[in-house]
């Protein structure tokens, strides 16, 4: 292998790892809505098993995180862009006060999540 085609080769492969972090910084994509008495929060999580996933609601902030391992290719690899980790933090328009527990539903189906979350009744604030 002659030094241009090295250099080429370890170019793209950088170029490779830039563009995954990039794009795990970015993703997942997340819709947020209200329909009814629940917020609704749909993310793509293509690639990911439902087993790979957690959810967690802190305060005003949904976390999402999914990890998976990485596939292995037996041939060269010149681009690899496919996240392999995400960790989002989505603020939420109310908060969870520590001592209650959210009682929501999440459905995943195709790569989508689907998280049905109650809106809090008491969202009134009290002027003193």
């Amino acid at each position: 292998m002659g030094l241009a085609q090295y250099m080429a080769k370890e170019f793209m492969k950088e170029l490779g790892n830039k563009s995954r972090e990039f794009y795990e910084f970015v993703m997942p994509a997340i819709d947020l809505f209200e329909d009814g008495n629940d917020l609704v929060v749909t993310v793509d999580l293509p690639g990911f098993s439902k087993n790979d996933i957690k959810l967690r609601i802190i305060g005003n902030v949904l976390s999402i995180s999914a990890k998976r391992e990485p596939e292995e290719n037996l041939g060269t690899v010149y681009y690899r862009q496919r996240p392999t980790s995400i960790d989002k933090k989505v603020p939420l328009p109310f908060s969870i006060k520590d001592d209650e527990k959210v009682i929501g539903t999440a459905k995943y189906v195709e790569g989508v999540i689907i998280l049905h979350i109650p809106i809090p009744k008491s969202s009134t604030i009290p002027i003193t």
